[in-house]
This record gives structure tokens, C-alpha cells and sequence, in this order.
């Protein structure tokens, strides 16, 4: 049974892509923060063993206890890195952006991945696995008040490709799943209406032709990767 680690897995995409893989008989070590949330929403995956781990990424001790929870199940084939903070909500303008908060979103959204998914690698090499982090099209495109965010998915990016040519035997994937109707994306956007945005399920077909197919490294866009029906 293929073995699946996600982060941010409690609602949104990180749910989606676990409801996904579930679905088609891997077992999910699940990640977020909020405890509670992340227990309910792994008791209603199918199939199983499946284990809730809640904690932050930014906390060495919690990503340890992920890489062990997956050992426990026989080894990592797949580690989705898909936490990640705004930073604030309203975005402010980069100038404006407090530095603390600057360093979060750095330590969330490109440390933790990178710091997760070396301590995964032992798991990955052997059974050749794959790693999709999540990215935006922040990281490509200058969007007023989206620098502090923007900047950190950049340097995920780099990051995934320096890792892709250190790790031949692991496929390295930074994927850009799209504007979506999450929480995250609403924070973007305070008291507007984001409704016009697909749900989290609808590109879920895409990224799984991370998992399964065989495209090399690199980045993708969700919206150019033909759809699988099952993985």
C-alpha cells in the first residue's frame, strides 16, 4: 500500500488531494494545525490505515514525528507539501511588510518543505517516490501586495529544481494548482466574494499525473497537466 505524507491536509486542497489518494488505496499521514479538524477529517477518509499528525511544519520535533509515522507504515511514496501562510490578511505592500512576519512566511512556506521533505528522502529514494510542493503564480508573476508571499514560492520553486538535480532517483515536482475556493485564497481577498473560483477537487485529476505519470522534474501548472482518472 503506497504511502502518502500532506501537509495542510485538514481542508482545502491538502483534504482533496488525501479524499484522492484514499479513494485508490494509499494510506495518508495527514498534517495541519488545528487538531480537532484534522482528527474529523482523517475519520472520514476511506479505506486506511491513515494517521492524523497536528502540529506546525515550522516545528522540527512535528516534522520528525511525520517522517516516523510514515516509516511506521512502511515508507514514504509520496510527500505533498501544501501548508502555507499569506503571511498577513490584508496583504500589505512589500514595503510595508512587517519583517517577523516576512520571516514566517519564509520559514513556512520554504524551510519547513525543504527541511520535510530532507527528512523524507531515506523513504523516497528507496522506493523512488516523489515530492509535490505547492506553488503559485505569485512566484512567476509581480503582484501588487503579494511580494511577501510571491517571493516565498519563488524561492520554493528554486529550491524544487536544486533538489530535483541533487536527487535523481526522487521526482521533484513545484506545481501551481490555480486560483481555488479555499480559505487561504479567501484571506487574500477580505469581505470579497471569491465564489467564481473552482472547488480544490476540480485540479485534483491534474495533480495526479505528478503521481503517476511520467513527466520529468520541474515545475508544471495544473491547467496544462492532462487529467488521470485513478492512481
Amino acid at each position: 500500500m503506497p504511502v502518502a505524507v500532506i501537509t495542510g491536509a485538514s481542508q482545502g486542497l491538502g483534504l482533496a488531494l488525501a479524499r484522492a489518494l484514499a479513494s485508490a488505496g494509499w494510506s495518508v499521514v495527514a498534517d495541519a494545525r488545528d487538531a480537532v479538524r484534522l482528527q474529523e477529517a482523517v475519520a472520514d477518509l476511506p479505506g486506511g490505515p491513515h494517521l492524523a499528525v497536528p502540529g506546525d511544519v515550522t516545528d522540527s520535533w512535528h516534522r520528525g514525528a511525520l517522517a516516523a509515522s510514515a516509516s511506521d507504515l512502511g515508507g514514504a511514496d509520496l510527500l505533498v507539501n501544501n501548508a502555507s501562510t499569506l503571511g498577513a490578511s490584508p496583504l500589505p505592500r512589500l514595503a510595508d511588510l512587517d519583517p517577523d512576519t516576512y520571516l514566517r512566511t519564509l520559514d513556512v512556506n520554504v524551510v519547513a518543505p525543504v527541511a520535510l521533505a530532507s527528512l523524507l528522502l531515506p523513504q523516497l529514494r528507496v522506493r523512488r517516490g516523489r515530492v509535490l510542493n505547492i506553488t503559485s503564480d505569485a512566484s512567476v508573476e509581480a503582484y501588487e501586495t503579494w511580494g511577501g508571499y510571491g517571493s516565498s514560492k519563488a524561492a520554493l520553486d528554486h529550491a524544487t529544481r536544486v533538489l530535483a538535480a541533487e536527487e535523481p532517483d526522487v521526482r521533484v515536482y513545484a506545481v501551481d494548482p490555480g486560483d481555488l475556493r479555499t480559505a487561504m485564497h479567501q484571506a487574500a481577498f477580505p469581505g470579497e466574494d471569491i465564489g467564481d473560483r473552482p472547488e480544490p477537487a476540480s485540479v485534483v485529476p491534474h495533480l495526479l499525473t505528478l503521481v503517476v505519470g511520467d513527466l520529468r522534474s520541474g515545475r508544471h501548472r495544473a491547467a496544462d497537466l492532462e487529467p488521470v482518472v485513478s492512481v
